[in-house]
This record gives structure tokens, C-alpha cells and sequence, in this order.
């Protein structure tokens, strides 16, 4: 049986945004192996949802940061063992350093084809230059040793059509959102709100992501302690390591009995509809899912004027281009003021959505993996 080798560096990654991938795979004879740090899974707590998808795991001791280096050149030997083992027809990597070191280790391993998909370059209009001195010449390097590269934003993908050497280079619309999810979706407010400890008769604001410094939430909590408006609460879904950081952030602000953390869920598409509007003020994305996910289930959007963020979203008066709280500040209070405004946004939303649908991804994903099978 073909074997093919999916390469992320924590675990959770697969099973939040690529089981669609995995069955695509499958469907064409590989044995799914998959090589990550299960100690750090992200997007959940343990590697439970794993357990259904027929995956063989491989732990690989990755860490997050380039410059821990006895811990990478561990993570890279692990991984060219694990690649000397079971000698794989396919290597398809996702996350930075999971593309990093599983070019590398595929390299000097002689396994191809790889196939390298990047969710956000690290760096990308505005980035800190420091982006550009470091990231872009180990992207532009590695880009020889990679058969295909997928970038899921416009941005990206000129970057690398133009610059990079990788044989193939290709633009898919994210990682695909299943409409018909939101589509046969019905949810009392009343009751969700009531089961999620929420006041009634308010205003709900709602964002979703990790509680880390690239999600910007400081901004917006920031932006309700300038607002000075009871009427509204603030709901952040997500889990990270500045959670103790922002609590105490609200206390200082006099804010914490308007917003509300509500942890990682896994109920997310029953949040979405209980919303007024959803707030997304990250400093870095490739193709948000949070905010395509918001887009799908009808809410009107405020987000930063970033890459990927403009590929969704067409009113730039919802895009804030300093991503400060005044910002921020200024288009709720405007928003919230216009029920009218309010609903034509979250249509144009709904409808722009379909551009992104999991069947199109679907469709360019497994004309990839057929040429890459050929290979």
C-alpha cells in the first residue's frame, strides 16, 4: 500500500483543518501516517479526535520557536528516522516548522514528492522587517526541495508564483467551510445563551481564536473599557497562554463582568449564530477559518485590514487599517447603531462565502494529490 506522511508541529492541526485532505488520501490508496508533537495538541485539550480518522502517529519532539536549535536538530532527526522507516510515497507539511524540518529531512532522506501548504508566510505586507530578513530566504531556499506549494491567500501566492522555485506553485480559497454545516444549522438564542451563562438582553460581540499575542484580543477589550456601554458583553472563544494575562487585564479596565472566555469549544457553530457582530482583529492570518466560519453563519464583521483578511472581506469600512481599541471603538459604536447596515453586511458575508465552499477546495485539493500520485 502507498504511504503517505502528513507533517505538522502540533497535533491538533490535522484534525481542525485537514480532514477533508486525510479522506481525499485515503480514497486514493495511501495509508495515513502522521508525524507531530502530540504533547502539544492546540485546538483541543488531548488527540481524541484523532481516534476515528485511521492515522498512524509519529511523535516528533517539535517546538514552535526557529531558534531553539538542539531542539529542532532533535525534532529533524527523529523525523528523517521516521522517514527512513517507512518509506513514503507523498510528504504533505503544514505549519512552520513542521515545513522547515520535513523539507529538509525528505531531502536528505530522497523522499518526494512534498508538498508544502503555507497557512501565512511570516512575512507579508507590514510584516517587521526582521519577517523578511529571516523568514523569506529560508522560505525562498526550502522552496527547491518542494515539489508544491499551496498558499491559501492572494498575497502569498504572487510571492511565491514570482519568487519561489517550487515545481508547482498553486491558490486554493483556504482550507474549504462545509455550507451545508450552517445552512441545516438551528439554534434557540434564548436557550444557547442561557446554557452558556450569558446575560439576556444584551449585545453580544464575539470573537474566536488561541489566547496568544497574534490574536489581538488585548486591542478590543481595550476598545469595550473606551466604550463604556453596558449593553454589550464580549464573548472570546479560545483557549492560550495569555488567558490569566487578559483576565487580569479586564479587572485593571473595570471590564470582566462584560466579557466573558469561554475556553475552547467545540459547539462553535452554535456561537456564531447568537452573535450581533464578530470581531477579528488579528496582527498576522493566512485565510482566517474563524472569520469564514462568522461570514458563513450570517454576522456583519469588523476585522484588521491584513492578508487573508481582505481576501473575504469586500467593505473596507470593516476593515481597520491601525487595528487600535479607538479603532475598533469607533465602527462598533457605528454598527451597533444601524440594525439596517447591520444585516446587509452579514448577507454580503453569507453570499461571499460560497467562493471558499469545501466542495471547490475539495475539487483543486485532489487534482493536486492525482498529479503528485503520478509523480
Amino acid at each position: 500500500m502507498k504511504k503517505a506522511l502528513l507533517v505538522t508541529t502540533v497535533s491538533g492541526f490535522v484534525p481542525q483543518f485537514e480532514r477533508n485532505n486525510v479522506k481525499l488520501l485515503q480514497n486514493l490508496g495511501y495509508e495515513i501516517h502522521y508525524a507531530s508533537n502530540y504533547h502539544t495538541p492546540s485546538y483541543g485539550n488531548d488527540n481524541s479526535r484523532l481516534d476515528d480518522m485511521g492515522i498512524i502517529r509519529h511523535q516528533i519532539d517539535f517546538v514552535r520557536s526557529p531558534y531553539k536549535l538542539l531542539d529542532n536538530w532533535k525534532a529533524y532527526c527523529q523525523l528523517k528516522d521516521v522517514m527512513k522507516q517507512d518509506k513514503y510515497d507523498l510528504v504533505h507539511c503544514h505549519t512552520p516548522m513542521g515545513g522547515v524540518l520535513a523539507r529538509l529531512a525528505a531531502y536528505k532522506t530522497h523522499t518526494a514528492p512534498v508538498i508544502y501548504t503555507a497557512h501565512g508566510f511570516h512575512f507579508y505586507k507590514g510584516a517587521p522587517k526582521k519577517n523578511w530578513l529571516f523568514y523569506y530566504p529560508v522560505e525562498k531556499f526550502l522552496s527547491r526541495y518542494t515539489y508544491q506549494q499551496i498558499c491559501l491567500n492572494k498575497e502569498d501566492f504572487e510571492i511565491a508564483r514570482k519568487k519561489f522555485k517550487a515545481e508547482y506553485v498553486d491558490y486554493i480559497p483556504g482550507v474549504g467551510i462545509d455550507l451545508e454545516k450552517f445552512q441545516n444549522l438551528a439554534v434557540d438564542r434564548e436557550s444557547k445563551i442561557k446554557e452558556l451563562g450569558l446575560p439576556k438582553n444584551k449585545k453580544i460581540l464575539l470573537s474566536v481564536g488561541e489566547l496568544i499575542k497574534r490574536k489581538n484580543h488585548e486591542t478590543i477589550i481595550r476598545a469595550i473599557a473606551e466604550l463604556q456601554d453596558p449593553s454589550l458583553i464580549y464573548v472570546i472563544c479560545g483557549h492560550g497562554e495569555l488567558e490569566e494575562y487578559l483576565k487580569e487585564l479586564c479587572k485593571r479596565l473595570k471590564v470582566d463582568d462584560q466579557i466573558y472566555f469561554l475556553g475552547y469549544r467545540t459547539d462553535i457553530l452554535e456561537i456564531y449564530p447568537i452573535a450581533d457582530l464578530f470581531i477579528f482583529p488579528s496582527w498576522q492570518e493566512g485565510l482566517p477559518v474563524a472569520l469564514l466560519e462568522a461570514m458563513a453563519s450570517g454576522l456583519p464583521a469588523i476585522c484588521s485590514d491584513i492578508r487573508g483578511n481582505r481576501d473575504l472581506i469586500q467593505e473596507s469600512s470593516c476593515l481597520m487599517k491601525e487595528n487600535t481599541p479607538e479603532e475598533y471603538q469607533y465602527a462598533i459604536k457605528k454598527l451597533l447603531k444601524s440594525e439596517e447596515t447591520m444585516k446587509k453586511l452579514g448577507k454580503i458575508n453569507k453570499a461571499a462565502v460560497n467562493d471558499f465552499s469545501q466542495d471547490k477546495v475539495k475539487k483543486i485539493m485532489l487534482n493536486i494529490y492525482k498529479r503528485a500520485d503520478g509523480k
